[in-house]
């Protein structure tokens, strides 16, 4: 008898019962609807505990319907598998609903004249006036704040990768990750702190400087790491030609990273763009157009959400301009990350075929 005679009579065979593909999303539907049915049935109202109860008996349900088909071990990798998906929804339910809030609310005044028009004389508890004050105000501070920062953090990650070595370099490392969860407000307080020592009037690039305080560490880490990624071969094949090495970083190494360079930079400038409080402290805010960051107080996104959110007790106007300012933030950061996203695929190394 061949041994494939004897392997196809074997007991244990490797082809045994399996769920069907679909098998999840019943699973998933069966478990929402028994939920429904305990939560409306024990009198729950917050749609939270459902999908608590959802999650737990999606995740006991196929355990159990698995363990019976597939065996035991076929069913914990199932449960591992359900976890993670739990888990996805446990983060994505928050932040759909952050998103669906913002939209609903802020598209009520979103409209070409919110966005060309400022405050000006119009009074916070009247309908009227825009945003257009704050959107000069936050893209000449975000800019400032990335012509200070990104060559800085570039240049302190190039040294770190390629030249660090002893105590000054251990010493960088240590207050780059001690900046990096610096509080925003710190960083607003020490440029205040240099405002009152020289006598100076609150102005936007005040609020430049602090902003890019914050965005120096996730621009050094991100670049950092992108330079790691570099292979030791490009830099060893470029030295043995006897190109000196800062010519290889200059025309080797930083070519071949830029593409996760700039989608660090571009991270940072989306994680500072959102900053308020140390917006408040050093620009102050202003209800009138201001271009010019180097004289006089500036208005900002955030800062204008959080000034209209603050006088919207009793003002439905001034209550609907901060939500619809902060549909217009978001969106913003929300083209910064698609055009890194897009810049890191642009710019990606191509592989061969």
């Amino acid at each position: 008898m061949s041994n494939a005679a004897i392997t196809d009579k074997r007991p244990g065979s490797l082809h045994g019962a399996r769920l069907p593909k679909w098998s999840p999303w019943a699973i998933a539907a069966g478990s929402v609807a028994v939920a429904v049915g305990i939560g409306a049935g024990a009198g729950l109202d917050s749609k939270v505990q459902w999908g608590l109860i959802a999650g737990l008996l999606f995740l006991f349900g196929t355990y159990g319907i698995a363990a019976a088909v597939e065996g035991r071990r076929q069913a914990k990798d199932r449960i591992a598998t359900g976890l993670v998906w739990v888990a996805f929804v446990v983060a994505l339910v928050p932040l759909v609903s952050l998103v669906w809030t913002t939209v609903s609310r802020g598209v009520k005044v979103l409209n070409v004249y919110f966005l060309t028009h400022s405050m000006g004389v119009v009074p916070d508890s009247q309908p009227g006036g825009g945003i257009y004050h704050a959107i000069i105000g936050s893209l000449e501070q975000v800019a400032l704040a990335t012509i200070i920062a990104a060559p800085v953090g570039i240049l302190t990650a190039v040294y770190l990768v390629e030249y660090g070595r002893g105590k000054l370099a251990k010493s960088v490392t240590f207050f780059v990750d001690v900046m990096t969860g610096i509080p925003s407000i710190v960083a607003g307080l020490f440029i205040l702190s240099l405002m009152l020592i020289f006598d100076m009037e609150p102005f936007g690039f005040a609020g430049s400087m602090a902003l890019a305080i914050l965005m120096m560490p996730v621009v050094v880490r991100s670049t950092e790491e992108m330079l790691k990624l570099v292979p030791n071969e490009l830099r060893e094949a470029s030295l043995a030609l006897g190109v000196p090495k800062w010519r290889t970083i200059l025309k080797v190494v930083l070519p071949t990273s830029i593409g996760g360079i700039t989608t660090g930079v571009m991270l940072a400038i989306a994680r500072i763009a959102g900053e308020t409080a140390p917006v408040l402290l050093l620009v102050f805010g202003n209800r009138f157009i201001n271009n010019n960051p180097f004289e006089g107080a500036q208005q900002s996104l955030p800062l204008y959400i959080y000034q209209q959110y603050a006088q919207s007790a009793g003002a439905n106007a001034a209550y609907d301009r901060a939500w619809a300012a902060s549909l217009t933030l978001i969106a913003f950061v929300m083209i910064l990350n698609l055009v890194a996203r897009g810049i890191a695929r642009w710019k990606a190394p191509k592989s061969g075929r």
